[in-house]
């Protein structure tokens, strides 16, 4: 009988152990994330500062900036949805700062039936502060941009900026001197940031619980059996 009950203890006591793991492997994720979350909201409201010469993904991500300047005509469209407005676009314009450069400026979203009439930029100065993000939306299964149809299909700053002649660093409007009618800003907010990991580290404890069940079950019923 000891021999039976063996390997199907080995393999409950090792599925609880892989199990439980994962679990503390989520709540260490959690905390981290909460971290996370607590540093992103303490920088997004800094005081703005001018545009950094070399933006930095690691020490100026979420920096607060604001640039001076004049709205180019050239544009991209990055496909979106809201909940409450349906799908519709994130609006990319390119952004010349009063000292030649030029940007990318996420300006906001704009509803599909109102990217037709979108009107074009007065020629007038605007002053814009934002947040620097540096998104991470694109990945290996993103179609390639819509050339035809001027639309991206994830916030790729590299692609932009080549298709926009601008500089590859994206600001992410808050305030604007200068606001297009329809286009509604999405500010960078610590809110976008998914934090599910306490609830999974709930459902992998449950698990490892119906995984000791299971095993004990089984072990009692080769007992029972060889009785």
């Amino acid at each position: 009988m000891l021999r039976r009950m063996i390997v199907p203890a080995l393999f409950g006591i090792i599925g609880c152990a892989i199990l439980v793991s994962l679990g503390v492997w989520q709540l260490n994720r959690a905390d981290e994330k909460a971290e996370l979350i607590a540093a992103m909201e303490a920088r997004l409201f800094d005081a703005p500062v001018p545009l950094p010469d070399l933006p930095d993904p690691t020490t100026d991500r979420y920096r607060p900036v604001t640039v001076s300047g004049h709205f180019m005509p050239e544009r991209s469209f990055v496909m979106a949805a809201q909940r409450a407005a349906g799908p519709g676009f994130h609006l990319i314009s390119a952004f010349e700062t009063a000292d030649d450069r030029r940007i990318l400026i996420e300006r906001g979203f704009l509803r599909e039936d109102t990217r037709p009439g979108l009107p074009d930029d007065p020629d007038a100065p605007a002053r814009v502060t934002g947040n620097l993000p540096w998104p991470q939306d694109a990945d290996r299964f993103t179609p390639a941009p819509d050339a035809e149809r001027n639309l991206h299909f994830a916030r790729d700053v590299d692609l932009l900026a080549d298709q926009l002649g601008t500089e590859p660093v994206l600001l992410v409007l808050r305030e604007s001197t200068q606001p297009l009618p329809g286009v509604s800003p999405v500010p960078v907010d610590a809110v976008a940031i998914p934090d599910n990991h306490f609830g999974y580290a709930v459902q992998w404890f449950l698990m490892a619980v119906a995984w000791a069940g299971v095993t004990v079950f089984y072990l009692w019923r080769i007992r029972t059996q060889s009785d």
